[in-house]
């Protein structure tokens, strides 16, 4: 009995999620396969709606996103990359830079420790920062709640402002490969998600992202012509992704810390506006189109944001090689750089816990 509930909760989520994304296609709006779903699982979670998604359903939505964006990558392309790659460091500092400073800022606003504050505004993987948060000792239920909010916002606010500034993609990446093979899809995809089920079995960060992308990247580079993937599977995993992200704001979401939460938003907003200010002028000194530098160095998801590029038909491998670095230097990097950072991060600023959500 309790999987038949399981299972028509689901089938709930997964119909909710549709419904949003067939009405933000109607009223084209930007990313409709993601958008829609996460704001309507979403509105229906925190009015408590008894609804449910299991994490391979978030998996398989990844995997299927990062085998797409691996097709970009044919060695044309990734002779050009390699032109970035001081750019691409550059970024990676210049983001942990501004999370340090937008931890501080939220230290100051909210009063909440330092531990906290430090990884809850780190640009890296949510789930990432939650595990580090907890081994330094920090609330693990607020850095998850910050994340979830950065996403949201990111994911957002980005696309639309694209849009409202009709904001067109110039540059001229396309997928290397051009035709549909079944039996190329089933290699393709049999593949990636054993190199994806392995780095996620040893707990390698963004596992089913990375694992996917990474493979699929080898073979385009190498010239290997499987398949492509049709428009409406890269739309089942949007589903997929939107319907997770929508899924984690629950009732208690909405009572969790207000001070602290408004705390988060406004450090979003500024560290939005200092990550997009940064992107325009990496545009500048490197050449890359300003709506991929500003892509590239958005405080977002890999998945959402190369999501992002290949529906705005922008600079989907550059976009994707700045996330991923940043995603890999931030989970080696952020537990040693808070502890070096742990003598001025709590210098001169008393500590006020957050205001617990009410008893209900």
């Amino acid at each position: 009995m309790n999987h038949l509930k399981s299972a028509a909760r689901v089938a709930a989520t997964l119909v909710a999620g549709l419904i949003g994304a067939e009405v933000c296609v109607w009223l084209k709006t930007p990313l409709p396969w993601m958008i829609g779903p996460l704001l309507v699982v979403a509105a229906l979670k925190m009015a408590d709606t008894p609804l449910q998604f299991p994490v391979p359903f978030r998996a398989a939505g990844q995997w299927i996103i990062g085998t797409s964006l691996g097709l970009y990558f044919t060695p044309v392309i990734n002779a050009q990359l390699a032109h970035y790659l001081p750019w691409v460091i550059v970024s990676v500092l210049f983001a942990m830079a501004a999370g340090i400073g937008g931890g501080r800022l939220l230290q100051r606003m909210t009063g909440v420790d330092s531990k906290t504050a430090f990884f809850a505004v780190a640009i890296g993987g949510s789930s990432e920062m939650a595990v580090q948060a907890e081994r330094n000792g920090g609330r693990v239920d607020l850095v998850a709640a910050a994340h979830s909010l950065r996403i949201l916002m990111v994911v957002l606010i980005i696309p639309t402002i694209f849009r409202l500034s009709d904001v067109h993609g110039t540059d001229p990446y396309t997928p290397g490969l051009g035709h549909f093979d079944l039996l190329g899809l089933i290699k393709l995809g049999g593949l990636t998600a054993l190199v994806g089920w392995f780095l996620n079995r040893y707990k390698i960060p963004n596992a089913w992202v990375i694992g996917p992308l990474l493979f699929t990247i080898a073979l385009t580079a190498a010239g290997v012509d499987w398949t492509t993937l049709p428009r409406w599977i890269v739309n089942v995993a949007q589903l997929f992704i939107g319907c997770a992200l929508g899924i984690r704001f629950t009732k208690k979401f909405i009572h969790t810390a207000p001070r602290y939460m408004a705390g988060v938003a406004v450090s979003v907003l500024l560290l939005m506006g200092v990550m997009a200010a940064f992107g325009y002028v990496l545009s500048l000194l490197s050449g890359i189109p300003a709506p991929t530098a500003v892509l590239a160095t958005a405080p977002g998801g890999i998945a959402e944001m190369s999501l992002t590029a290949q529906v705005l038909h922008f600079g989907v491998p550059v976009v994707t090689v700045f996330h991923v670095t940043r995603v890999l230097v931030m989970v080696l990097s952020v537990g040693p750089l808070y502890r070096i950072m742990k003598p001025w991060l709590e210098r001169d600023l008393p500590v006020t816990a957050p205001e617990a959500p009410p008893v209900r």
